[in-house]
């Protein structure tokens, strides 16, 4: 009686796993999915600001960030100097097929300032880091509303996870 029982356990199991199961393709389930609109343009970056060629601030490379908006539409994404410098984070409007942004009087969510970026672009493995690696260039000019005038240019590499590439 006992086997008989776990006999029948086995098979209510086994046709609860069958029928409960999505297959790929058949429009329960997507078949593309874990991207987001603007992943080859996310993701960290390490960065210098810079005035006329000069290093603003002094201290090397700061950590800035970049990612998709809530709408995940291709057409923009955040900037997120979150570690020092300015802090400011800001949605730029971005053309993913060239890999480049730019955009003007965009609102600051940080601070209330505006800000204008341009010439703003992503070059795949265009970058030697600090530690000698290639990776992915990032590099755009910045001015803020309350420094009018000065143009600050930003510019690094992409984070690549290894020790003697971190700051």
């Amino acid at each position: 009686m006992k086997r008989k029982f776990l006999n029948i356990l086995l098979m209510l199991s086994l046709i609860g796993l069958v029928t409960s199961c999505d297959r790929v393709g058949d429009g329960d389930v997507s078949d593309d999915q874990g991207g987001t609109s603007t992943q080859e343009m996310a993701g960290d970056w390490y960065v210098k600001f810079t005035v006329d060629g000069q290093d603003v601030y002094n201290f090397g490379y700061t950590l800035l960030t970049t990612y998709n908006t809530a709408a995940n539409n291709g057409q923009e994404m955040w900037i997120d100097d979150h570690d020092n410098t300015y802090e400011y984070k800001v949605k730029t409007p971005i053309n993913y097929s060239t890999k480049t942004f730019s955009g003007a009087n965009l609102q600051n969510q940080s601070y209330d300032v505006a800000m204008t970026i341009t010439e703003g672009k992503i070059l795949k493995g265009a970058a030697t880091t600090t530690g000698g690696n290639k990776s992915d260039s990032i590099v755009f000019k910045v001015e803020f509303a309350d420094d009018p005038g000065t143009i600050y240019t930003v510019g690094g590499y992409k984070r690549t996870g290894f020790a003697e590439d971190e700051h």
